[in-house]
């Protein structure tokens, strides 16, 4: 799989055992069964929440992204920017706090629909409930 083909998975996830020039994971084995899949298919972590949440964005997937932000903060509707086009994710940190509780903090480069190029610098807080991951809230660097 090259990197750019639409099976690699838009978050650049990588196989762990491999490095990261060598192995992408598809969008299946990576986001795709989260997103996609059987409901009792859960992200097992905060990182593979926000990666997934990440490609969710670049799909413009609104149910997904809504069914995995806390529900204390939950927007009752998404708007997505048109034309922006998502360009990679870097995930710089990603610390347990406890068993419930997670922050990740992570870098996604966009680029807006008249070409102007941005970056979302976000330190993202997240809490398990019922052995699921949820987006809560995050702060901007």
């Amino acid at each position: 799989m090259k990197p750019g083909s639409p099976a690699v998975c838009a978050c650049g996830g990588t196989h762990r055992s491999a490095p990261a020039a060598q192995a992408p994971r598809s969008h299946a084995q990576c986001c795709g069964r989260y997103i996609e899949g059987s409901p009792l298919q859960v992200a097992p972590d905060a990182e593979s929440l926000m990666r997934s949440r990440y490609t969710a964005y670049v799909r413009e997937d609104a149910a997904y992204l809504r069914a995995t932000w806390h529900a204390s903060r939950r927007p009752a509707t998404l708007n997505f920017e048109p034309g922006c086009k998502w360009l990679g994710l870097e995930v710089r940190d990603h610390t347990v706090l406890d068993d419930s509780h997670a922050e990740v903090e992570f870098v996604a480069r966009m680029r807006s629909a008249s070409g102007q190029a941005s970056r979302l610098h976000e330190r993202s807080r997240f809490v398990r409930e019922d052995g699921r991951w949820y987006y809560v809230d995050g702060e901007l660097r």
